[in-house]
């Protein structure tokens, strides 16, 4: 069966829709009033972000855009040092949509979300022409503690900048797959709570933490140091990069400071916790290729201490950083 514009008119094929495919994967005590709105009991600071996600293929090496949207949320809570509790989740779906195909992503989802440790609680769908498209707008809500303080705006000069893993694995996997390259690239997409509660549980001094996506490492690196009003000053041959990513950036002419990843971070933390943060994050599977990659020193903007010994200026991305993942 396929998505048709019935499954958006608010009738029964709409019910049948949201009871045989919504339900059955998100069912729990706040979803399953069917209420106009959640009603929630939260206490404390709270952190909120929205995404949309686009990506083409929704289905791709290492995920789909169901894990995709789960993922990119909680990472985006992670990063304010919140503990990610609810998601909501809605669906733009294009007429001509495989029902079976949109159950695997749903399905998906929700094993993704049940891993995070977060409640998919609301949630919308919309049908409408197309060609057998989705698309999904979340919206995550996170409890941040008391006396956390992360922000991109508290770095200063001496911190030290860590990346939890390879640069570019997801931009990779997905431009292949939209290419019809045949390699052994999967995207990293995972959520960070491990690499994340690894840290904060061990009292490092975090400064600044951000997720590595669109625009990359390169962008958001210049964003922190703008916020921060710093320099920070990367050094070239620290990046981690997988040889298979690697080879296929050099055949494009893509470079991996600008290239988006779904599953890494970076930690920008006091130089004293800098050898204890790294090995922290080698201990979790997802940190096991970390590096301390850069330090924030005087000055503005970002450079590169070239592998050569030479310096460049490493500006943000200018332009489409094609392909689109969100």
């Amino acid at each position: 069966m396929r998505i048709d514009m019935s499954h958006g008119s608010g009738g029964k094929a709409s019910a049948d829709l949201m009871k045989k495919i919504f339900a059955k994967h998100y069912s729990n005590d706040i979803l399953n009033k069917m209420e106009d709105a959640a009603v929630l009991e939260l206490r404390g600071r709270i952190a909120c972000s929205t995404d949309s996600f686009v990506v083409t293929p929704v289905v791709f090496k290492g995920g789909d855009i169901g894990k995709l949207s789960i993922c990119g949320t909680v990472n985006d809570l992670l990063m304010m040092g919140a503990i990610p509790k609810y998601i909501t989740a809605a669906f733009i779906l294009e007429e001509g949509l495989e029902i079976s195909l949109l159950d695997q992503i749903v399905s998906s989802m929700a094993k993704a979300a049940a891993e995070a440790g977060v409640e998919i609680i609301a949630g919308d769908t919309k049908v409408v022409e197309g060609e057998g498209g989705l698309y999904i707008n979340t919206t995550g809500i996170g409890l941040i503690p008391e006396g956390r303080e992360i922000s991109a705006s508290n770095c200063s000069e001496g911190d030290v900048v860590l990346l939890s893993g390879n640069l570019g694995d997801h931009h990779a996997c997905i431009l292949s797959a939209r290419m019809g390259i045949e390699n052994n690239i999967k995207s990293d997409s995972t959520c960070l709570n491990g690499l994340v509660n690894s840290l904060l549980e061990n009292d490092i001094k975090i400064k600044a933490m951000r997720d590595v996506t669109r625009g990359g490492l390169g962008t958001v690196l210049n964003e922190i140091a703008d916020a921060s009003m710093c320099g920070i000053e990367i050094r070239e041959e620290a990046l981690p990069v997988h040889p298979e990513v690697r080879s296929f950036s050099d055949i494009l002419g893509l470079d991996p400071l600008y290239m988006a990843n779904e599953g890494k971070m970076i930690a920008v933390v006091a130089a004293e916790d800098a050898e204890k943060a790294l090995a922290l994050m080698k201990q979790n599977e997802d940190g096991k290729d970390a590096a301390i990659i850069a330090k924030v020193v005087h000055g503005k903007g970002v450079t590169m201490k070239t592998r050569l010994g030479g310096s460049r200026v490493v500006d943000v991305l200018y332009g489409e950083g094609l392909p689109r993942i969100c």
